[in-house]
């Protein structure tokens, strides 16, 4: 079976060798296990284990055994590791840019992802995104949240908007923004502590999942 192009960055082989790479990529001094470039992909282990082959192979990632464990890291001194890691870093690599700067937003419940840069990472055909859109849920400081939007902006390259909702305003059907935010598809980049928050929003990601 033929594989679709991925709608983020066309150029890859698939949408799952671009959430495996940007795992590795986006911090060049961290290692990941196999089992972890899993869990995190979405994919299996034969998957992975074919693209970090292929990456090795092209030289963009280096892998070294620690007991039973293999543990891939990103290669930097590649000619080519600067432009494959901005090319992977502004696309496939959002989830993890926008979990990082936006991890420390005081009263923040939960972080997703929305609109039409969610929708291509989740498989949805169409244009390519202009924008990235994230949703903070909670009684966050939206000075602080826009901080952080300016963040990842300088580290992907790419305008992202930051809209803050309280905890009330997300669970009134009052606002149509935020039922069209639930109708859409949706990424969860930072889960909420709070038990009645994260079952909805596993509910609401449930049927959405990820293309391969």
């Amino acid at each position: 079976m033929k594989v679709p192009a991925p709608s983020l960055a066309p150029i890859l082989r698939s949408d799952a060798q671009g959430r495996i790479l940007a795992r590795v990529l986006v911090d060049p001094e961290a290692s990941y296990s196999l089992t972890d470039l899993v869990a995190w992909s979405g994919t299996s282990m034969p998957t992975v284990t074919r693209e970090i082959r292929r990456a090795e192979q092209a030289g963009i990632v280096t892998t070294t055994k620690l007991g039973p464990v293999r543990l891939v890291r990103a290669r930097v001194d590649h000619p080519l590791h600067d432009a494959v890691r901005h090319i992977v870093l502004a696309t496939f690599g959002v989830p993890v840019v926008v979990a990082d700067e936006f991890g420390d937003v005081g009263g923040a419940d939960a972080v997703l992802l929305f609109g039409s840069w969610a929708a291509r990472y989740l498989g949805e055909d169409g244009r390519a995104p202009n924008d990235i859109d994230v949703l903070v849920i909670g009684n966050a400081d939206r000075d602080r949240a826009d901080d952080a939007a300016e963040r990842v902006e300088r580290r992907i390259g790419m305008p992202v908007n930051a809209t803050v909702r309280s905890r009330s305003q997300w669970e009134s059907a009052a606002e149509s923004f935020i039922e069209e935010v639930k109708s859409r598809p949706l990424l969860v980049v930072l889960n909420s502590d709070d038990e009645q928050l994260a079952v909805e929003l596993a509910e609401l990601t449930a049927d959405r999942g990820i293309r391969g």
